[in-house]
Formats: C-alpha cells, structure tokens, sequence
C-alpha cells in the first residue's frame, strides 16, 4: 500500500497563540484618541462658544445670518429672533441661524455705503 498512499508521520501539535492584550489595544486606541482631538473635540468646542454667543445676543446687536444676512436685532424670544435689515423691513430667524456678532456700528456703516451707491447711480 506504501506506493500509492503515503505514510502519514504525526506532526507537531500547533502552538496556541497568545492573547493579545494591552499591546492589542493600544494601536485602536491611540487612534481613536487621534480622531478625538483632530475632529470631535474642536467641534465640541465649536458649538460651545456658539451658543454662548447665541445666548449673548440683545436688542440692538448687529449680527451676520448663516446665509449672509446683515441685520440689527429688534425683538428676540427664546427660539426666534427680529432682524431688521433695512428702514421697515424685518425678517424673522431661527436664533441658531445666527453665524456671528458684529462689532457696533458695522450695520449703520453699511447702510452708508449702500445709500451712497444708489445716489450715484
């Protein structure tokens, strides 16, 4: 029978592996730490200080919308927020749709501006 099946020789049992460990889990967590600290962490940060300032807005402040509407607070409750935008004209926001405060004066410099344009033209 030897010529066409081969003897089988018993072989070495296989080693068990070791369990991985404190070394395993340091690579996964080094890089959660890295994501962490590049990306939630100055998000976090971000939203804070946003709502701070969002908290922080009264009659009179002049404010930037998300979408680039310049405008002087006239009325604000909770959630929503009063804009006035030109002589008369006021739109209603979502307080959250604030982007940033701008400094005193900016919105009557920028009135100005547009008043003296539509005088030359």
């Amino acid at each position: 029978m030897g010529l066409f099946i081969s003897d089988a020789f018993a072989q070495a049992a296989p080693q068990a592996q070791q369990e991985p460990g404190m070394a395993g889990l340091l690579l996964p967590l080094a890089i959660f730490a890295f994501f962490y600290f590049l990306f939630i962490f100055p998000q976090q940060r971000r939203a804070k200080e946003h709502k701070k300032m969002v908290q922080s807005i009264g009659k009179g402040t002049e404010v930037v919308t998300n979408g680039g509407i310049l405008g002087r607070v006239v009325d604000l409750d909770e959630n929503f927020v009063v804009l006035e935008v030109s002589d008369g004209i006021h739109i209603q926001i979502q307080r959250n749709a604030i982007a940033s405060v701008l400094p005193k004066g900016t919105f009557k410099a920028v009135r100005k501006k547009i008043a003296k344009a539509e005088k030359t033209a």
